[in-house]
């Protein structure tokens, strides 16, 4: 089961793998072009403004998003790995949400059975899943975000969908703040070469052009891995690039127990010459802020960036 749920982690992630580079050196965030993003999803599908009363997440980051924004009182399905805000754990509990399967493995016919007028989809759920809902008559739109701000113009798009677009605008304001926040703090810095690994058997890192490798670089750090998307490397691989930080992401594979990635780096005897490892910089990051494309990710900027540069957040 663990394993399992690490491959679907990974299934979640590989079709958010960026087509097009992001620039090496971003210097702002182009908030006009975000709040006024074209009202288009990711599958090329009009988004009208709207105030559905129904809405059904097929993702953990839809669902944070969607509840964030005023719109979670109307949400009456998720997914079974979405968990946050904890209200949804409780709403779960109390039978108020319905679970309609896992992210790559939707239940169409539960789906269709909650009766929605809006459901938010994520590439990674399948296209032909998203197109056959939309053949059954419903509302869907879907997203692939490949960068931070990627994810930003979606916050509003799901703002406009929803009818919470002053919210969402709020949203990716706070999240501009924390960020640019970070980046004043860590602009003057030295880059730090990092690597994120997401699991160990097989070593799954973040490359470049992924929305990991953007948080990175937000940070103040520098990724070690040039090769673009989510890939498996090697144990030689990873000593070959010798980080000077390690992040880890938490748990055991099923969202939660324990870290796991952590223990293995620290006891496999191979790894102790790494940099990271001698220097004890190898760090736990939670896995949902880090590699959910959600609001979530301004706050995973501030951890990475606690734990590159921690001389400057202490003073």
């Amino acid at each position: 089961m663990r394993k399992l749920a690490v491959f679907l982690l990974i299934a979640i992630l590989l079709p958010l793998c960026a087509s097009k580079s992001v620039e090496e050196e971003r210097t702002y965030f182009n908030l006009t072009e975000i709040l006024n993003a074209t009202p288009v999803d990711d599958t090329g599908y009009n988004i009208s403004e709207g105030n559905p009363q129904r809405i059904v997440s097929l993702a953990p980051s839809n669902t944070e998003i969607l509840f964030a924004i005023g719109a979670g009182d109307r949400v009456v399905g998720v997914t079974d790995y979405c968990n946050y805000p904890p209200e949804v754990i409780e709403k779960k509990e109390k039978g108020e949400l319905v679970s309609i399967g896992g992210y790559t493995t939707i239940n169409i016919e539960k789906i269709v059975s909650l009766n929605p007028d809006l459901v938010v989809a994520s590439y990674g759920n399948g296209i032909e899943n998203i197109e056959t809902l939309r053949r059954m008559g419903l509302e869907v739109v879907a997203f692939d975000p490949k960068t931070v701000e990627d994810v930003m113009k979606d916050i509003i798009l799901i703002g406009i969908a929803t009818g919470e677009k002053e919210n969402a605008t709020k949203l990716v304001n706070e999240m501009l703040e924390k960020i640019e926040k970070v980046r004043e703090k860590v602009g003057d810095e030295q880059k730090v070469r990092v690597a994120h690994v997401m699991w160990y058997d097989p070593i799954w890192v973040s490359g470049k052009n992924t929305f990991i490798d953007e948080v990175i670089r937000l940070a103040g750090g520098e990724n070690v891995f040039n090769f673009e998307g989510w890939r498996t490397v090697s144990v030689e691989d990873l000593i070959a690039a010798n980080p000077d930080v390690i992040l880890v992401s938490s748990g055991s594979g099923m969202g939660g127990g324990r870290d796991v990635v952590y223990e293995w780096i620290m006891s496999d005897e191979r790894l102790s010459g790494i940099k990271a490892v001698k220097e004890g910089r190898v760090y736990v990051v939670d896995a949902d802020i880090i590699s959910r494309p959600s609001y979530r990710l301004a706050e995973a900027v501030e951890v990475v960036a606690k734990c590159l540069h921690p001389e400057v957040f202490e003073s």
